[in-house]
């Protein structure tokens, strides 16, 4: 990994559908590990990090300026960004507004993000567990497991 500092003026191109973003937080997920290596065409939803770029991964971020309709300066947004201080985003297809601001900005890189969504999905959808059964997490140090884990505490307390 190389950290690089340089400054450079950063505004979106004319002719090109794109959001300038200050990114706030950004999101180390389980699924960054298997970019890390040369992934056969086709075999993975997202590309490998490419050596010398900016790493790329989910994060929550606020508009600085914008060229598509559906931003406007000032939208904090949840999407694929990049990991640096800014990034000029041209698949917007990729952001969601954040319209909930009632919770801390950071949950959207855990628990309402892609960690969350996958422990809740594997607990209530996958494994669906019935009263008298034991739930076993097996990595519930991780950031997927260990919201498994309270998912589990929770129905324990609620649905016993």
């Amino acid at each position: 990994m190389e950290i690089k500092k340089t400054n450079i003026k950063l505004s979106v191109g004319e002719g090109c559908n794109g959001v300038l973003l200050k990114n706030l937080y950004l999101s180390c997920d389980p699924y960054m590990r298997t970019r890390m290596k040369k992934l056969e065409e086709g075999s993975y939803i997202i590309e490998s990090f490419t050596p010398g770029s900016p790493i790329t991964g989910l994060g929550v971020a606020k508009v600085l300026e914008s060229v598509d309709s559906n931003f406007q300066k000032g939208d904090l947004v949840w999407g694929m960004t990049g990991w640096e201080e800014y990034s000029i985003v041209t698949d917007t297809q990729s952001l969601l507004k954040i319209h909930d601001k009632d919770v801390p900005l950071s949950y959207y890189t855990g628990i309402l993000g892609t960690p969350g969504l996958t422990a809740y999905a594997g607990f209530y959808e996958v494994c669906s567990p019935k009263k008298g059964e034991t739930v076993f997490v097996s990595a519930a140090s991780g950031a997927v497991g260990q919201l498994v884990g309270q998912f589990a505490k929770i129905w324990l307390l609620c649905c016993w």
